[in-house]
């Protein structure tokens, strides 16, 4: 009888284990890493003078030294030397390629981080800008109000000085006795 598979946890189905475990993770970083370091180090000049000082004292050595000390052929051209600076490269170049890689990663998180600051940055400057022509119409709006008002003063004094000199008159036609023949 088959034990009955739980399917809460998809990553168990089937006998299959998790491709990003915790722990992988942690160890793939640390691989990663350890990329990166090595593709800077091999970029630098004490690695190349390094490399060319290995390469001459490999030559000096399987050149100068008695015959059964020598580990490598000259006659032969030096073949280990050669395969050892093959295998040096064919490790090289994949090591160059995993940091590119996580440089590249690494660039597009930067690159999306950056585009979402763009973004919120022109919202704010979008904002601001509105607030700023909302500012300033508020200010022509007290402007015009201020001139209204004054001009509304103005016309009001005018209009009460009119209906006071009409009252005035009326009054006065009031106060004069009437003409004797009316």
């Amino acid at each position: 009888m088959m034990a009955g598979r739980d399917m809460s946890r998809p990553d168990v189905v089937r006998g299959r284990t998790p491709m990003l475990a915790p722990s992988t993770t942690r160890d793939r970083d640390r691989f990663g890493r350890a990329t990166e370091w090595i593709a800077r180090a091999m970029g630098t000049p004490a690695f190349l003078i390094g490399l060319t000082l290995f390469v001459l004292l490999w030559m000096v050595w399987n050149s100068v030294t008695p015959e059964g000390l020598r580990f490598d052929s000259a006659d032969l051209g030096f073949t280990a030397l050669t395969l050892a600076l093959s295998l040096q490269a064919s490790y090289a170049a994949p090591l160059i390629l995993l940091a590119q890689n996580r440089q590249d990663d690494r660039d597009r998180v930067q690159i999306e981080q950056d585009r979402q600051r763009a973004e919120r940055n022109l919202a704010d400057t979008e904002y601001l800008a509105r607030e700023i022509v909302a500012l300033r119409l508020a200010l022509d709006d007290i402007e015009n109000r201020v001139v209204n008002r004054e001009v509304l003063r103005e016309e009001l004094k005018a209009m009460l000085e009119q209906l006071d000199s009409r009252d005035a008159r009326r009054r006065d036609d009031a106060d004069a006795p009437a003409p004797e023949g009316s």
